[in-house]
């Protein structure tokens, strides 16, 4: 049996690397991954770890939830309340039965008020916290938010198993093709130009909307931690600061410049934000309106998701994904928001 090294990456002082092979009791290619500590290069005899992904994961998992879990316990060392995984016997991934998990500490909270603007005003001094720790270095493995991670890959993905019924695939496919098109003029959201945007790019959240904040009353105890609790951080990757923004945004356009107003504001008490981000707004609106739907179908095997999302895959579901997606094409047309 022939083994190929597809891939290479320095991490962590060691090596994540990546290899193919033929499987003949499959009868297909077979992909897993091995990460080489830094003590193997001085010749010292390590334990090995296996780790068997289940349900939708793939070879690729371990290293991007590693990062996730990191930049967590960045986040943590830093006193910003993100509510992180627990280490445990030196590891905050953990494997049983063939499926991946992590365990977390209990918090409780409440959704934030987000039509009170000293409560958003505190979300954004503490997304100001998240954003310069996220500044500080690179991710090593997680991925970028862009055109090609949250539109051209879910879209072939979804055409490719068949997930779009043929009544409405030509006008679902043709909608994400002209949102593509529009979205690809941003060069900070397009991965062949990101070079020649000069907006910054950094470690985020990235999937912060009011479910993934936990808010704890001002007039609590001291020792719960008053104010807001970020959690979910599964899906940080690196993108623009305002893709921690937006979700936040709700109304017509007069509440949300509103709330994006007190949210600035309790950023600028920290970091400076940058204005020229706020014409991403609406296509970092649309490219999540993409990758959600390959999203949920991509964990259509786990049970738990047609029990809890039994909405998902009708043809009446996809004509709402396409008149969104009309919708949207117009709003990327209208002016930003101006705070």
């Amino acid at each position: 049996m022939s083994i190929e090294n597809i891939a290479s990456q320095k991490s962590f002082g060691g090596w994540h690397k990546r290899y193919r092979h033929h499987s003949s009791t499959l009868n297909c290619d077979m992909v897993f991954a091995v990460y080489l500590p830094p003590q193997i290069e001085a010749g010292k005899k390590l334990p090995v770890l296996y780790w068997l992904s289940g349900l939708s994961c793939t070879d690729e998992n371990f290293i991007q939830k590693a990062g996730a879990h990191q930049f967590a316990a960045e986040l943590m060392a830093f006193e910003v309340p993100a509510i992180g995984p627990l280490n445990l016997n030196g590891a905050t991934l953990h494997q049983f039965g063939g499926f991946a998990f992590s365990v977390s500490p209990r918090r409780g909270g409440r959704p934030p008020e987000l039509d009170d603007g000293e409560v958003l005003e505190w979300i954004g001094r503490f997304l100001a916290r998240i954003h310069t720790v996220g500044a500080r270095k690179p991710f090593v493995a997680r991925p970028a938010l862009n055109v090609q991670t949250f539109a051209e890959e879910p879209m072939q993905w979804l055409l490719g198993h068949d997930m779009v019924p043929l009544d409405v695939q030509s006008a679902w496919t043709r909608g994400v093709e002209q949102a593509i098109a529009a979205i690809r003029k941003y060069d900070t959201l397009n991965a062949e130009t990101k070079g020649n945007g000069d907006i910054r790019v950094l470690r985020l959240h990235g999937d912060c909307h009011p479910g993934n904040i936990l808010w704890t009353p001002a007039d609590a105890a001291p020792d719960l931690g008053p104010g807001p609790h970020f959690v979910d951080l599964d899906d940080a990757r690196t993108g623009p600061a305002v893709q921690d923004f937006w979700m936040l945004l709700s109304g017509d356009r007069q509440q949300r410049q509103r709330q994006l107003g007190a949210l600035v504001d309790g950023y600028e008490q920290f970091r400076e934000f940058d204005r020229a981000e706020l014409a991403l707004i609406e296509p970092l609106r649309t490219l999540r309106l993409i990758h959600y739907s390959a999203w949920l179908a991509r964990r259509w095997t786990d049970p738990t998701f047609p029990a809890n999302f039994p909405w998902f895959g009708s043809s009446d579901y996809w004509q709402g994904q396409v008149q969104m997606l009309e919708e949207q094409l117009e709003a990327m047309e209208e002016p930003p928001l101006i705070v």
